[in-house]
């Protein structure tokens, strides 16, 4: 169950769109922001140059998802230098850190391992990790702090525009919410969350497109076959895994192969549509 938080976060150069300094104020991880033409400016602050996990995000105009990569350092802002030379895809790096200086290497290496395993559990986003770390040996008692550390850096990553550990479940969805979009040979099911709208594992898609389909639309189902987030059946597509679009109209204009009113379309059990449920 989520719980009310306070997060308290700090513009050391007060743009809003810079560096972001984020934390929970009991608890001792701390997340900084840096956008990557504020590698720079950073340098002359002391928080990233400690021991840590950090996450590169990006996007690759090829890949369906965004990208993250996650690592870990005893001087974090080297290893971005390192990286600012090296990979092409990123944006912003998060970087956290403990605020009390309570990190050993131990305690990165662990961070990294559970980060990248929950990242690709969670499959949020595109992990740009080629191999995955393997568990490094800890004590009980340290493996259970790591992990109430680790459950603030969700909090902490979500907060900043990163939702790589926010899990969608299907089965969390009250018959009342889930919204159903029909078709010709096809049925989908989807739901409206808080960062766009998200059609199911198993939702069936239209083979056929229309001739006045968009574009961006077709382009779309070819990226999507292409990261098997869907898949070819004897009568069409099916979604192998949920996947967010940005809207509804988007959601729906994909699975019928058309431009379509998603607000319209998607219907929960009792025919009410989205546009009456959410907006009158």
């Amino acid at each position: 169950m989520n719980r009310p938080q306070t997060i308290q976060i700090f513009l050391p150069d007060g743009s809003p769109r810079s560096v972001k300094i984020a934390e929970i104020t009991n608890r001792v991880v701390k997340a900084v922001l840096v956008p990557r033409n504020k590698l720079e400016y950073i340098a002359s602050r002391t928080e990233i140059r400690n021991v840590g996990i950090y996450f590169l995000f990006g996007e690759d105009a090829n890949k369906a998802k965004p990208i993250v990569y996650i690592g870990e350092a005893e001087d974090c802002f080297e290893r971005l230098k390192q990286h600012n030379r090296t990979k092409e895809f990123w944006n912003y790096a998060v970087v956290m850190v403990s605020k009390i200086n309570a990190f050993t290497k131990s305690h990165a290496k662990y961070l990294e391992y559970i980060a990248v395993d929950l990242a690709k559990e969670s499959n949020r986003f595109e992990t740009d990790n080629l191999t995955a770390p393997s568990k490094p040996f800890i004590t009980e008692s340290m493996e259970a702090d790591l992990l109430d550390s680790f459950d603030t850096v969700k909090i902490l990553l979500s907060t900043l525009g990163f939702p790589v550990y926010d899990k969608i479940n299907k089965e969390e969805v009250t018959l009342k919410e889930l919204l159903f979009l029909k078709g010709k040979g096809v049925i989908a099911e989807g739901d409206l969350i808080d960062d766009g709208f998200v059609v199911f594992k198993e939702s069936r898609v239209n083979k056929e497109t229309t001739p006045s389909c968009h574009k961006y639309l077709i382009d779309m189902r070819e990226k999507l076959l292409q990261a098997n987030i869907i898949v070819e059946t004897n009568n069409g597509y099916k979604f192998a895994q949920n996947y967010i679009f940005n809207s509804p109209s988007t959601a729906g204009g994909f699975v019928l192969g058309r431009n379509t009113n998603g607000w319209t379309k998607w219907k929960n059990k009792e025919g009410v549509t989205l546009d009456e449920l959410k907006r009158k």
